[in-house]
């Protein structure tokens, strides 16, 4: 349940985006135009995508390069949301609630162990706004 507010959960701008899935912003726009994708948006209009829409882009790529047109992936992806969708899972709404405080906590220590073991957090330059 909590990976799945995790990874529902909209961080990433479309740069990073376009970044992790190899796709131009016309490109993630267009699938967004067309319905395959839905990011969140913030008061300012600002695109914001999660990991399950970084997912999707990339089950959408795959699929464009195996020759399908829209159609057809639109068909396939409503398929999959479907049987997601028919599949016994807890209820949004239990969603872990957690303070402020622990919220500010968990982001400061994500970034400070950001580039540990030589891996590069994504959400690094993100949360380094925050914290000065």
């Amino acid at each position: 349940m909590a990976d799945q507010f995790r990874r529902s959960n909209p961080l990433f701008p479309i740069g990073i985006v376009q970044d992790l899935t190899q796709l131009t912003g016309r490109q993630i726009r267009y699938y967004e135009e067309q319905g395959l994708i839905s990011p969140s948006r913030t008061e300012s209009k600002r695109r914001l995508y999660s990991f399950n829409d970084v997912e999707r882009l990339l089950t959408i790529k795959d699929f464009i390069d195996q020759g399908f047109n829209l159609a057809a992936i639109r068909h396939m992806l409503d398929n999959t949301d479907a049987k997601d969708a028919e599949s016994p899972k807890a209820p949004v709404d239990e969603a872990p609630k957690i303070s402020e405080q622990e919220l500010h906590k968990l982001l400061k220590t994500q970034l400070q162990e950001a580039g540990r073991f030589n891996k590069t957090s994504l959400i690094q330059g993100e949360l380094s706004r925050f914290y000065r």
